[in-house]
């Protein structure tokens, strides 16, 4: 790990030091380190240089919409290899939110993420992406168990975060 100092005006570190604490950050380094990953990602999503992302997008839509639930629900089937998984939490009588994990290329998601926001009745959508690196399919051959030792071998892929 390398060691660097900086200069803050008296506001900005009290400042700084009030939103640490707020926070729970025990220490600046690590609030420091977790505001340079997450500029450095925004920065690497928006010059289009992230292949890959990891994404939690989460709307509020009516479920008396007009078949605007059977909508949503074929969007979702139609890109099975973006959406991980979905949760749904009802609001009131009729309102629910609904929050989607998804993971792939970047340019996948973003369309992905676009085309449900769009969607007549849903309101509220925000998509937060996550900047990630993949990593070649592979086998880690160590294994105890049967089960075990055929998950080993099977080719999979670890996602990194870029920072």
């Amino acid at each position: 790990m390398e060691r660097f100092t900086i200069s803050l005006e008296d506001k900005l570190a009290q400042d700084f030091d009030h939103w640490i604490a707020e926070r729970g950050y025990s220490n600046r380094s690590e609030a420091v380190r977790d505001l340079l990953r997450a500029e450095l990602g925004r920065n690497l999503l928006a010059k289009e240089e992230s292949l890959h992302c990891v994404a939690c997008l989460s709307y509020v839509y009516n479920h008396h919409e007009r078949e605007l639930t059977e909508r949503l629900a074929e969007i979702q089937h139609a890109h099975h290899d973006l959406t991980i998984s979905a949760m749904h939490a009802h609001l009131d009588h009729d309102h629910c939110l609904e929050t989607v994990i998804l993971r792939g290329p970047t340019v996948g998601v973003q369309k992905l993420a676009d085309t449900i926001t769009a969607e007549r009745g849903v309101h509220h959508g925000k998509l937060n992406l996550i900047s990630v690196e993949l990593h070649a399919p592979h086998s880690h051959g160590k294994s105890r168990g049967k089960k075990a030792k055929a998950s080993a071998e099977a080719p999979h892929f670890h996602v990194k975060p870029s920072h």
